[in-house]
């Protein structure tokens, strides 16, 4: 026996509705599935979408965070700031590397630029041409092989170890001036929270 609706009794003097047609009741139990659908399925759509989007978001930060050596292009304005590493304008060739521990904070940046760049970029850390010793490998090894740098092409290579007090970074910069016109520079920037 299935179990029966009540029924609402006719108000007196209203005639009674005819029993619901089969076409009626079709187009009833479609609306009313349409509408669930509407709002169970849309919003799980959604979440569906977002859900991926962000999945996705997190393995590019992964993979922006776990990559290892220089990546092309500038660094941002901040790391730049931060480090105390003024590239100048027009430079190019120009890739970074940062590392962040508990110790100690490195901004790995080499750049191409011109003579009057390279005077630009000294005196931005408070040096100049004068302070750059010739044949002086200033960068040391452990910091070379992190970036894979190999200063063994033709040089002449010259070096400025900048040391500053805490919080200012330290700035280790090597230069081959192997291209007389656009010197090839070499910063480790280092700095201790």
């Amino acid at each position: 026996m299935t179990p029966s609706l009540p029924r609402q009794t006719p108000q007196p003097g209203e005639p009674p509705k005819p029993p619901e047609g089969r076409r009626h009741v079709i187009r009833r139990r479609a609306l009313t599935l349409l509408i669930i659908v509407l709002l169970i399925g849309v919003p799980a759509g959604y979440l569906v979408i977002s859900a991926n989007q962000s999945r996705d978001s997190g393995k590019d930060k992964e993979k922006k965070y776990s990559a290892t050596g220089l990546t092309a292009g500038w660094p941002s304005r901040v790391q730049r700031r931060l480090y105390q590493v003024p590239i100048p304008p027009y430079s190019d060739h120009v890739a970074y590397y940062e590392t962040n521990n508990w110790k100690t904070s490195r901004l790995y940046v080499q750049f191409r630029t011109s003579n009057r760049g390279l005077d630009r970029m000294l005196a931005g850390v408070g040096a100049d041409t004068e302070d750059l010793e010739r044949g002086q490998i200033s960068i040391d090894a452990r910091d070379r092989r992190i970036v894979g740098w190999e200063f063994t092409r033709p040089g002449p290579w010259l070096g400025l170890v900048r040391e500053r007090k805490n919080p200012e970074p330290t700035l280790d910069i090597v230069v081959n001036r192997s291209n007389p016109r656009h010197p090839m520079v070499y910063v480790v920037s280092r700095t201790t929270p």
